[in-house]
C-alpha cells in the first residue's frame, strides 16, 4: 500500500504542507491544490487512490455537488476534512459517498489509519471486483464442453479474440454448438452487458427477412399497423449473431453488406438513416467458398464476414468429449428438474462412446433427455437404452474403441470414462477413487485438472 497515491483539496497552505509532510513520511505520494479547479486538473493527470477533501473551501464550491458530479469519485474513497460546527455537512458527505470524515485539527495519527483502513477496503473491493470478472469469463469458457485437443484449441481462440469487436464465422456441422460458441464470444465481450440477438437466416422466409432485421415503418406493407423496431436496432450496443448466414437470399447479402460497410440503414418503408454499432458474429454449416464458386453466396460479403474463423469437429471425431458431455446435460437435467443426478452404468456408457451421433451434441443431448425421462433407480442401464435404440440390445460392455481413432483418443476417452465412473461410485470422494483406479491422489488431481472433469 506504500505506493498508493493521494490527492489533498484544501485551501489552507500551512496545513496542505502539514499534510503533504505526514503523508509521504507514511510512504505515499501526493499532490496537492487549493480548489476545484486544482480538483479537476489533478484528477485528469493524477491518478489518485485516495481523495482527502476539505468541506470549507473558497465560495461557490459545493463539495456536496462535486460529490454527486465528479465521475472519478465514482471508483475511489473521499474522506472529507471538517471543522468544528461541520458536523451535519460531513454526515451529507458520507450519505453522498464519501468514505469518512476528520475534524480538524488532525490527529497525524488517526489520518493514518484512516487512510490505510481507506485504501485497504479499496484494494480489497477492486480485487473482489477482479475476481468477480474473471469467474465470469471461467464460466463462459465453461460452456464450451469437452476435452479433446479441437475444444482446447476452441477455448484458447475464444478467449483471445472476444475482447476485441473482430467479426467471427463460426463453421461446422450442425449440432456441433456453434451457438453456444458465439454466446461465448459475446459473454467474455465488452459487450457482455448488452444484448445477444440470435437470427436464424434459413428459418424466416425470405419476404420477412429484411423487416425482421431492419425493422419497418407505420404503412410500409400490408399489414404494418404500426412502425416496428428490427432485430439490428435491438442488438445496437451488442452482438448479432447470424445462424446459418449462407441460407440468406443474395438480395438480403447486398443489404446486409451496406451496413457492414457503412454500419447505418434504412428500415423497411423509412426514409430516416438508422446507425448501429454492433459486433457481427455468424455461423454456417455450409461451405460458403464452394457457394461463393457457384454464385449463391456474395464473395464480397464472405470476405466482411469471415474475419476469424472458429471450426467445430463432429462429435465422431472427438470421442473424449462425449463422458464430459454427458455428465454436463445430466448435471442440467438434475438442476432444471429438481431431481437427484442421473449417471449411465459401464455398458450404458459404452453405448454413448461409441455412437456416431450424426446429429452431433444436439442429437446427443435428445438422446439423453428421453432415456433419463425411462431411466428408474437413478442409473441409466443398456436396457433402458434399448428401449428407445434397438442397436442397444447387441451390445456387450467393453472398450469404448472406434475404427478410425487415434490411438491417443481411445485413451484419452478411456481414461475420462473410468475416472468419471471411479468418481460416481464414490461419490466424488476422490481419495476413494484414486485408490479404485489404483493411483496416488496427486496423480488423480493431474488427470482430472488435465481432462477439464
Amino acid at each position: 500500500m506504500n505506493q498508493a497515491r493521494i490527492l489533498l483539496i484544501d485551501d489552507e497552505p500551512a496545513f496542505r504542507t502539514l499534510c503533504d509532510q505526514w503523508l509521504k513520511a507514511a510512504g505515499y505520494e501526493v499532490r496537492s491544490g487549493a480548489d476545484l479547479n486544482a480538483l479537476q486538473g489533478q484528477l485528469q493527470s493524477f491518478d489518485a487512490d485516495l481523495i482527502l477533501l476539505d468541506l470549507s473551501l473558497p465560495p461557490h464550491f459545493d463539495p456536496m455537488h462535486t460529490l454527486a458530479a465528479v465521475p472519478q469519485f465514482a471508483d475511489r474513497p473521499v474522506i472529507i476534512l471538517t471543522g468544528h460546527g461541520e458536523r451535519e455537512l460531513a454526515l451529507e458527505a458520507l450519505r453522498q459517498g464519501a468514505w469518512d470524515f476528520l475534524t480538524k485539527p488532525i490527529d497525524p495519527d488517526m489520518l493514518a489509519v484512516v487512510v490505510k483502513r481507506a485504501l485497504t477496503k479499496h484494494q480489497l473491493a477492486r480485487e473482489l471486483s477482479a475476481l468477480k470478472d474473471n469467474l465470469g469469463k471461467k464460466s463462459a469458457l465453461d460452456t464450451l464442453i469437452g476435452a479433446s485437443p479441437s475444444m482446447d484449441n476452441i477455448r484458447a481462440l475464444v478467449s483471445r479474440i472476444a475482447p476485441t469487436d473482430v467479426r467471427v464465422l463460426v463453421t461446422g456441422p450442425s449440432g456441433t454448438g456453434k451457438e453456444v460458441i458465439s454466446k461465448a464470444i459475446h459473454d467474455l465481450s465488452q459487450r457482455a452487458g448488452a444484448p445477444f440477438i440470435s437470427v436464424h437466416c434459413g428459418a424466416i422466409p425470405a419476404e420477412l427477412l429484411e423487416s425482421e432485421l431492419f425493422g419497418h415503418t407505420k404503412g410500409a406493407f400490408t399489414g404494418a399497423d404500426k412502425a416496428r423496431d428490427g432485430l439490428l436496432k435491438l442488438a445496437d450496443g451488442g452482438t448479432l449473431f447470424l445462424d446459418e448466414i449462407g441460407e440468406m437470399p443474395l438480395a438480403m447479402q447486398v443489404k446486409l453488406l451496406r451496413v457492414l460497410q457503412e454500419g447505418s440503414y434504412y428500415p423497411v418503408g423509412g426514409r430516416s438513416l438508422e446507425t448501429i454499432d454492433v459486433r457481427l458474429v455468424s455461423a454456417t454449416n455450409a461451405d460458403l467458398p464452394d457457394k461463393v464458386s457457384r454464385g449463391e453466396f456474395r464473395e464480397d460479403l464472405f470476405y466482411r464476414i469471415k474475419g476469424v474463423t472458429i471450426e467445430t469437429r463432429p462429435l465422431a471425431e472427438r470421442p473424449e468429449d462425449i463422458p464430459l458431455l454427458i455428465t454436463h446435460f445430466l448435471e442440467l437435467q438434475a438442476r432444471d428438474g429438481g431431481a437427484p443426478s442421473l449417471r449411465p452404468d459401464t455398458d450404458a456408457f459404452n453405448w454413448f462412446i461409441r455412437r456416431d451421433w450424426p446429429g452431433n451434441v444436439r442429437e446427443l443431448k435428445s438422446a439423453l433427455d428421453s432415456v433419463a425421462a425411462i431411466a428408474q433407480g437413478g442409473v441409466i442401464s443398456l436396457e433402458d437404452i434399448a428401449l428407445l435404440y434397438p442397436d442397444a440390445q447387441s451390445q456387450t460392455a467393453g472398450s469404448s474403441a472406434r475404427p478410425g481413432d487415434s490411438l491417443d483418443a481411445q485413451v484419452r476417452a478411456l481414461e475420462i470414462r473410468l475416472i468419471g465412473e471411479a468418481l460416481a461410485r464414490f461419490d466424488n470422494n476422490r481419495t476413494h477413487a484414486a485408490q479404485a483406479l489404483g493411483l496416488s491422489r496427486q496423480g488423480l488431481l493431474k488427470k482430472i485438472e488435465r481432462y477439464g472433469l
